[in-house]
């Protein structure tokens, strides 16, 4: 795995860095981070866990995005640092 990002820092969106790890790391930086900072790591885990990641570390940089969103951004990353293209059959 290396080093990759998703996404941006515009409103509405998420900026996802996935990198080597052990175990899943999830750096989360939110200013709604109190009221949903559970609920976006749960997304970000549940999204890398699907797609069979369980070593890495993520850091993530919330502008107040909708969780499709920030599992689209988690999936892009992932793509990008695995490799490993999950919309091919």
């Amino acid at each position: 795995m290396k080093t990759s990002t998703a996404g941006t820092l515009e409103s509405g969106d998420i900026m996802i860095t996935i990198g080597p790890g052990k175990g899943l790391e999830v750096n989360l930086q939110s200013s709604v981070e109190a009221q949903f900072g559970a609920q976006i790591r749960a997304v970000i885990t549940e999204t890398l866990e699907g797609l069979d990641i369980h070593d890495a570390r993520v850091d993530a940089v919330d502008k107040g995005a909708l969780d499709c969103t920030i599992r689209a951004r988690v999936t892009a990353a992932a793509v990008r640092a695995t490799g490993k293209d999950v919309w091919k059959d």
